[in-house]
C-alpha cells in the first residue's frame, strides 16, 4: 500500500486500486455559487490524480455536503453541486453516459462560511460497466425541472477485478421514471427503493450471465448503508427491510438529508465481490 497527498486529496493505492478523499471548504473556491466552484475544483483534482497515478477509471463516488436542500442565490445547493460536477466532467470530455459510474450525494448539517465538501472515490485500471434500472430514467437524461444540469451517475457499476467482479450500487430511492413516489410515507418509500435495488441486482446478474458466470449477486447477501432524513424512522425501516429480504440484514443506519426534499430514505450497498 502506497500513501500520499496531492493538493487537497489524501490517497492510498495498491497495484490495482486507488482510494482517495478530498475535502474543500467552500470559502476556498471563488464564484457566484461557492458549492458549485468547490465541486468543480474537487473533481478536477480527482481527475488530475487519476492521470498522475495511472488509474483512469472511477468505480464509485461518495459525495457529502452541508445543507443539500437549502436554496442559496436562488438555486438549491444540490443543483449547484451538479453544475460544478458537470463543469469538471465537461472540461475533461467526460460528460457522457459511458463515464457515468456509481455515486451518491447526501447532505448533513447546515451551511456556513467554512462549510466542507467531502468527496471519496475508488478508481481502478479497468473500466466499470454502468448498470441502469429499466424502471428509471437515466440520471443524465433527467428533465430540466430537476435543475439546469442533470446529475451524472449510473444506478450501479460492475467493475472487473482480475477474474472477479465488484458490484457498487448507487444511492437508491423511491423514484420510478424520474418521479418521486410515496411522498411522506417512509415505509412505502423503503419498499419502492428495495424494488429498485432488486431490479438493479437483476440487471447486474443478467450481464454476468452473458459472460458465462453461474454465480449471481443476491439482495439478501448485500450489506447496506441506509440514509434517513429522520432518525426516528430507523426501527420501522429496519423491520421493513428484514420483512422484505426475509432474513436478518447487515445494515448501517445514518442520518442524512437526501438530494430531493420529498425523499425520506436512500439506500446503497457496500461493495460485493463475486
Amino acid at each position: 500500500m502506497t500513501h500520499g497527498q496531492l493538493g487537497a486529496i489524501r490517497y492510498a493505492h495498491t497495484q490495482d486500486l486507488l482510494f482517495g478523499v478530498v475535502t474543500l471548504t467552500e470559502r476556498e473556491a471563488a464564484g457566484l455559487h461557492a458549492l458549485q466552484a468547490a465541486t468543480d475544483a474537487a473533481y478536477r483534482q480527482i481527475f488530475t490524480l487519476q492521470h498522475h497515478l495511472g488509474f483512469p477509471h472511477v468505480w464509485r463516488f461518495w459525495n457529502y455536503m452541508a445543507a443539500i436542500n437549502d436554496v442559496v442565490d436562488e438555486l438549491e445547493r444540490y443543483r449547484q453541486f451538479n453544475l460544478g460536477r458537470q463543469a469538471a466532467f465537461e472540461s475533461t470530455n467526460r460528460y457522457r453516459a459511458e463515464f457515468a459510474t456509481a455515486a451518491c450525494a447526501l447532505g448533513f448539517g447546515s451551511a456556513a462560511p467554512s462549510t466542507g465538501l467531502c468527496i471519496a472515490f475508488i478508481a481502478g485500471k479497468t473500466a466499470p460497466i454502468p448498470i441502469e434500472n429499466p424502471r428509471q430514467v437515466r440520471a443524465i437524461d433527467y428533465p430540466e425541472k430537476y435543475g439546469p444540469r442533470s446529475p451524472i451517475f449510473s444506478r450501479a457499476a460492475l467493475a472487473p477485478l482480475g477474474d472477479r467482479f465488484v458490484l457498487f450500487i448507487s444511492g437508491t430511492a423511491s423514484i420510478v421514471g424520474h418521479e418521486t413516489l410515496h411522498a411522506g410515507d417512509v415505509l412505502a418509500q423503503t419498499r419502492e427503493t428495495l424494488t429498485n435495488i432488486e431490479t438493479i441486482v437483476g440487471e447486474a446478474n443478467r450481464y454476468l450471465r452473458t459472460r458465462g458466470r453461474s454465480v449471481e449477486f443476491s439482495c439478501a447477501e448485500l450489506a447496506y448503508r441506509v440514509y434517513l432524513r429522520h432518525p426516528v424512522d430507523a426501527p420501522r425501516v429496519h423491520a421493513e427491510m428484514v420483512r422484505w429480504l426475509g432474513q436478518p440484514i447487515d445494515a448501517l443506519f445514518l442520518k442524512a438529508d437526501v438530494c430531493r426534499q420529498d425523499l425520506l430514505v436512500e439506500i446503497e450497498s457496500c461493495p460485493m465481490i463475486l
